[in-house]
């Protein structure tokens, strides 16, 4: 089985013999329409043509190196002006460079004298301007067509997100613990029971108005964070602890990010009277941290889709050009969420 290295060295190679054979018809109808003496005279066509094909060759593999070289430097997605008067400057330059080199070794390596480097420049200029036409334009259509597939899987990844977020905010066994939390409630604390409610409709509420938002505020994120916290602290009491400090940071984050951080730390470690669970949340830098000790539990943990933090991590790459960072240090869990723009 070939590799990919191979591959691609054996595609190299098939596309040589396809420009030499491009490159040998082209040289040989140049001069056949450009050099009306040389159709009377087989030799001085033998020599013209000769010199076209080395000068078709020249042209079309510099100009592929051009087109990858400035491919690398100049985006035509993002600076698609730039790139067409860079791509244009470069072309000629190399061009009449290519025509006064070839030249210069043909009249003194061969004896055949042209008569003038413009007799040869013109052709070799409408000639790069073919070749560079097709090349260019294949590039332009190549980066054009990838960058939609790129907007398109965004656009799918931003959605399943989306998706997968409410999915693991609306699971019946969020509502089923809630349901049983109320109806303790309900026989315990009326006054409590009605505002579990009215904080389990804010929940609900939150999330079908955040599902279409790529970014909220983040005041409007605590204020729902605050609202999941009250229903998980009447399941939990004093047994589960947030401290929430960030001074009254304005900017902005992902929905529903936070509390789904703050959920995984649940999920995932014991919650106890021996072993009460503390989760912090504050700022540091241009950086919002959900940190809490690591106690994983011995029993079976709650059911989880396993999705959560790398679909954070998605849609943060979609929204920011910093990565969401994730790391265990010292017996403590922490996730640090990059502040986001409105722009």
């Amino acid at each position: 089985m070939k590799t990919d290295n191979q591959k691609s060295k054996l595609k190299d190679w098939r596309h040589y013999p396809k420009v030499l054979l491009i490159s040998l018809a082209g040289s040989a109808a140049t001069t056949y329409f450009t050099c009306l003496s040389c159709r009377v005279n087989p030799v001085n066509y033998a020599m013209v043509t000769s010199f076209s094909l080395m000068l078709w060759i020249a042209l079309w593999l510099g100009n592929e190196a051009l087109v990858e070289y400035l491919s690398q430097k100049i985006s035509w997605v993002k600076f698609p002006v730039k790139r067409f008067f860079v791509s244009i400057l470069s072309t000629i330059v190399y061009t009449v460079f290519i025509v006064v080199l070839l030249v210069t070794l043909w009249e003194r390596f061969v004896t055949f004298k042209f008569d003038g480097y413009m007799e040869v420049v013109i052709p070799a200029l409408a000639i790069t301007l073919l070749i560079s036409f097709f090349l260019h334009g294949r590039q332009f259509l190549l980066n054009w067509k990838q960058s939609e597939l790129n907007a398109q899987s965004l656009e799918k990844e931003r959605v399943r997100a989306q998706y997968d977020s409410l999915k693991s905010q609306v699971n019946p066994h969020f509502l089923f613990n809630s349901l049983n939390a109320l109806t303790n409630l309900v026989y315990e604390d009326q006054d409590k029971a009605v505002k579990f409610i009215k904080q389990l409709s804010e929940v609900y509420r939150y999330v079908l108005d955040s599902k279409d938002k790529e970014i909220v505020p983040l005041s409007d994120e605590l204020k729902f964070l605050e609202s999941y916290l009250f229903l998980q602290g009447i399941r939990f009491g004093e047994k589960l602890r947030a401290e929430i400090s960030l001074n009254g940071k304005s900017s902005f984050v992902a929905p529903m990010a936070l509390q789904m951080l703050v959920e995984n730390a649940i999920k995932h470690n014991e919650i106890s009277l021996d072993n009460p669970l503390t989760i912090r949340v504050f700022s540091d830098g241009d950086f919002l941290i959900v940190e809490n000790k690591i106690n994983r539990k011995t029993t079976l943990p709650e059911p989880s889709s396993g999705t959560g933090l790398e679909n954070i991590k998605k849609r943060y790459a979609f929204l920011s050009s910093k990565h969401v960072e994730v790391k265990s240090d010292e017996g403590k869990f922490i996730v640090k969420l990059p502040f986001l723009n409105l722009a």
